[in-house]
């Protein structure tokens, strides 16, 4: 085996494959390192696995975890054992590759010995490495994509924003239509620790039903926060008042203008701008939904294609520029009125 990205263990894991018996999980996704170790401890579970865990780093060492490796359990033959590698574990490593036990005084090679160990698993144990940083120890790393799996919990793409959806849906039992995928899609973008969390929440307002729709995900009241649903329908039809109106309400109910550029107007930009560049080379509707990784009936692919004609290649090319450009520009502190920045950006668009 070797390294693979979350989605696609998540799906060998929903499909009942055995997963590997180390799994080391690393990447900047928090949230996705700790579904990822939820959802293989429920699978293991099913097959008679203890689960224990380790906080190297906290209050436990190296060490802890190479005698609970080394030693047998009368009470619990087949183990699941979590080595979590804290932050502070490897800033007190130094935050490199070398090895160290996480603990003054420990040896100095506690992480060449877990990955010794690593390659000995005997069949009543399973070992999850999960790394609070974006990659793994080198030692680690190596004997992972050797004897086991490493899994990356990267941010993901945008044509995996609705797998990851269907995956959480799939996991609780149930199916999301079409139109409750693309609102949750548009509604969280990338963060899915609040997509997952919508469609906890929408079990209970579902009761008996196993498909849940888009009205199970709506937030009543006039002062809700608007998404990009609504956002992006609004531009797609041209609709420059309601579309600035939208706006402001996101920025005034809390919303942080870097993140309605980053994870939701740019990506709007960028499906349009790939809508218009096909639809130049004379694609059809079917050829954008695969380019930009979606169903056909998605209503996303439509509102793109609607964009595209309303706008233009040229005008769509140059919005997507500048939203990139205020993008960099947010991060590197060199624009502070980011609200009105964006209002701008919009109105530009949106002008005839």
């Amino acid at each position: 085996m070797a390294a693979e990205n979350a989605l696609a263990f998540l799906r060998a894991l929903a499909a009942e494959r055995a997963p590997a018996p180390l799994v080391v999980i690393a990447g900047p996704q928090a949230f996705l390192r700790e579904y990822v170790l939820d959802r293989l401890r429920d699978r293991l579970a099913r097959d008679g696995f203890k689960y224990r865990s380790f906080q190297v780093g906290g209050g436990d060492g190296l060490r802890e975890v190479l005698a609970e490796l080394d030693g047998a359990d009368l009470f619990a033959p087949k183990r699941l054992l979590a080595c979590r590698l804290l932050r502070a574990y490897r800033d007190r490593a130094g935050g490199g590759d070398e090895d160290a036990d996480g603990r003054p005084g420990s040896d100095a090679g506690g992480e060449a010995a877990l990955a010794a160990a690593a390659e000995r698993l005997s069949a009543a144990v399973r070992l999850a490495v999960v790394c609070e940083r974006d990659n793994a120890p080198a030692k680690i790393r190596r004997v992972g994509e050797h004897h086991g799996v490493v899994v990356n919990c990267a941010r993901p793409f945008d044509n995996q924003l609705g797998q990851y959806a269907d995956l959480f849906a799939r996991n609780l039992g149930l199916k999301l239509s079409t139109s409750a995928n693309d609102l949750l899609t548009a509604r969280h973008g990338g963060d899915l620790a609040a997509a997952a969390n919508a469609i906890s929440r929408a079990v209970i307002v579902a009761g008996d039903r196993k498909t849940l729709e888009a009205a199970d995900f709506g937030e009543p009241g006039a002062t809700r926060v608007p998404d990009l649903f609504e956002l992006a329908d609004a531009i797609a039809r041209g609709n420059a008042n309601e579309s600035l109106a939208l706006f402001d309400r996101a920025i005034q109910t809390g919303r942080d203008p870097i993140e309605l550029l980053a994870v939701e107007i740019i990506p709007l930009l960028r499906r349009m701008l790939v809508a218009a560049s096909m639809l130049a080379a004379r694609k059809g509707p079917a050829l954008i939904a695969g380019a930009l990784g979606l169903a056909p009936a998605s209503t996303m692919v439509a509102r793109a294609v609607d964009g595209a004609r309303s706008f233009g290649l040229e005008r769509l090319r140059a919005a997507h520029q500048r939203a990139c450009q205020l993008d960099e520009r947010f991060k590197t502190g060199l624009i502070k009125e980011r609200a009105a920045a964006v209002g701008g950006l919009l109105v530009d668009l949106l002008a005839r």
